[in-house]
């Protein structure tokens, strides 16, 4: 299943942003995909208004209930879906730029990133879902009327406002659960846990300028091998895929924000040339740097 799957394109329950998949909400989704699911370029939020599912994330089971929310993380797969009869649910999908459009790239940290991928789920408390409600019922009916001269600045808003508050939940849930990990991790779990946090702080702090999994397991004093075995271990995932991601962090904010010719962007970037660099965004982006800035430049 993908993005441009979802039916109907507008409607009472699923409504756009203009008519382009960046940003998606469905006030009301019943089913779950055949097949599985994997996303190149989209999150995902699902908030579980009823009944019950189960899927695979990334090799992880997951099951939903009523008031659990959940993040799907692009390059992520979920496959063998169930659900029950009853089963309903709430979903906001955004596209990566969508996220630079609602000034959410600023507010979430590499830390929050790892520990969604490992605790993709939330179980929300009763005034926590009243408050998400209010937000979602607020947002659908903006969305439905499109006659404000400020209507996109107005949606993008509203979202950022929500996912601020989602990313309150996730934080509380994650110092709660770092206490009982506190309590009952062994030493050599929490050094490995160490060791990644510290790797991904490291990606983060370098903005895009280093990108060979080498570099940071020297800093670290470890072996390339080792770090790919303990990041494998506790996130799931590759190094290379959080250093890509972080890498075209950094693209697209220079892209986007800047005025930067793509020379000046690859020579800051520690890129052979521009024309690597520019081979390197279309690999993973699927537009060449002209085109982006084009599409999305402020």
């Amino acid at each position: 299943m993908r993005i441009q799957d979802l039916k109907p394109r507008s409607g009472s329950d699923t409504l756009r942003l203009g008519d382009s998949d960046e940003l998606v909400i469905m006030e009301n989704f019943g089913s779950l995909p055949q097949g599985e699911l994997s996303l190149d370029n989209h999150g995902l939020i699902v908030i579980c208004t009823g009944g019950m599912a189960q899927f695979d994330y990334d090799g992880q089971q997951i099951q939903l209930r009523k008031n659990d929310l959940y993040l799907y993380m692009a390059h992520s797969v979920v496959c063998n879906f169930m659900s029950s009869p009853d089963f309903n649910c709430r979903q906001i999908w955004f596209s990566r730029s969508e996220l630079w459009n609602i000034n959410m790239y600023g507010e979430v940290s590499l830390a929050d990133l790892a520990y969604l991928k490992q605790h993709p789920k939330v179980h929300l408390s009763d005034e926590d879902v009243t408050l998400l409600d209010d937000y979602f019922q607020l947002l659908c009916r903006r969305m439905r009327d499109q006659k404000p001269l400020l209507y996109s600045e107005i949606v993008r808003s509203l979202v950022s406002t929500m996912m601020l508050e989602m990313l309150c939940m996730m934080r509380r849930d994650k110092e709660q659960k770092a206490q009982l990990d506190f309590l009952e991790d062994s030493t050599s779990g929490f050094h490995r846990r160490r060791l990644a946090d510290k790797f991904m702080r490291l990606v983060e702090q370098s903005d895009g300028r280093l990108r060979r999994v080498d570099d940071f397991a020297s800093q670290l004093n470890i072996t390339p091998k080792y770090l790919s075995a303990i990041f494998k271990e506790t996130m799931n995932r590759r190094p290379s895929t959080v250093i890509q991601l972080f890498t075209m962090k950094a693209i697209e904010q220079r892209l986007r924000f800047t005025d930067m010719t793509m020379q000046q962007i690859a020579n800051d970037l520690n890129f052979p040339n521009a024309s690597f660099f520019g081979k390197y965004f279309k690999e993973h982006a699927g537009m060449t740097p002209l085109e982006y800035r084009k599409k999305y430049h402020k």
